[in-house]
């Protein structure tokens, strides 16, 4: 496996290219799987495992890895499966999200492939809220789901997310640009998002990806609307279907019209994200997910600079 991942810096090279490389893997069964590479530290055989008392049953143990000991969750019972039974010949991919390391158990390994967002898809209606998916495509014929991590550990180890009090409705002002564009595929992150706006006394309105974004923009141009006028900001995920967080940054800095429109691009993408990329592509404010007290903290820096320049 030590060959499976490409370098960072050669990953940074699809940053506005609205490209994205997906690992594709295996739980029971035969559907295939994937999680971008980006949030992709390392793949190993899985090592021996540490049972944790009381833990949640997605999590099968503990594994020390490279000098750390990780918490190895079971993705098959984390989306509503039955466990992996051949722990021992497994795979654990070690993924970093909103700053925390992680370990996944999987049945087996496939490979990478390098894909554009574009032939990437939201879930297809009716599939319900009860799916773990953020997005679907195809690969050589066959059907590639993409799980939504961030709702896997929300369940799995609910954090305390709520804001501070002395922070709530601490942004709410009469007569006043006070709504926030929200771009998110994660229906955990939409909603957590949305929540600490709102409970700083803004208003939202939410969208699942950056081709969504993008095209609301542009018809509120066609119709005469300034979105200048209406927006504090645009917070936005950077892994979407359809179009990702860096080419929606680069087609609205790109546009004279929506330039000025500040950009936080707020995502999971902690472990290898820096700020050259966010330079790349013109975003004003990077954030990782999800410290709620900060995000609110962002955004009211934001409207007290729009309040100041009025």
């Amino acid at each position: 496996m030590a060959g499976v991942l490409d370098s960072v810096n050669k990953r940074t090279q699809l940053v506005g290219q609205n490209r994205l490389e997906l690992l594709m893997f295996r739980l029971n069964g035969g559907q295939l799987y994937g999680i971008n590479v980006f949030k992709v530290k390392e793949v190993l055989p899985c090592p021996a495992l540490s049972i944790l008392p009381h833990s949640s049953p997605v999590v099968r143990g503990v594994a020390y890895v490279r000098g750390r000991t990780i918490s190895i969750l079971d993705l098959s019972i984390a989306t509503g499966g039955r466990p992996l039974a051949d722990v021992v010949g497994g795979f654990i991919i070690i993924t970093e999200y909103n700053n925390s390391v992680q370990g996944f158990l999987v049945r087996g390994v496939e490979r990478i492939v390098n894909l554009n967002w574009e032939d990437v898809h939201s879930p297809p209606k009716g599939s319900g809220r009860e799916h773990y998916l953020t997005a679907v495509t195809e690969v050589d014929n066959k059907l590639v789901e993409i799980l939504d991590v961030e709702r896997i550990l929300s369940e799995v180890s609910p954090a305390g997310r709520s804001l501070s009090q002395s922070l709530v409705n601490s942004g709410k002002r009469a007569e006043e640009i006070n709504t926030v564009l929200i771009v998110d595929d994660s229906s955990v992150a939409r909603s957590q998002i949305k929540r600490c706006c709102e409970a700083i006394g803004l208003q939202t309105v939410v969208l699942n990806d950056g081709k969504q974004a993008l095209n609301h923009l542009k018809e509120m141009l066609a119709q005469g609307q300034n979105p200048l006028e209406k927006y504090v900001l645009l917070i936005s995920d950077i892994e979407m279907p359809e179009m990702d967080g860096y080419t929606l940054t680069a087609s609205v800095k790109a546009d004279p019209r929506l330039a000025a429109l500040h950009i936080m691009l707020h995502t999971s993408l902690s472990g290898v994200f820096n700020q050259a990329m966010v330079e790349k592509v013109g975003a004003n404010d990077f954030l990782a997910k999800f410290n709620p007290d900060e995000l609110a903290q962002r955004v009211l820096q934001q409207l007290e600079a729009r309040h100041k320049a009025a």
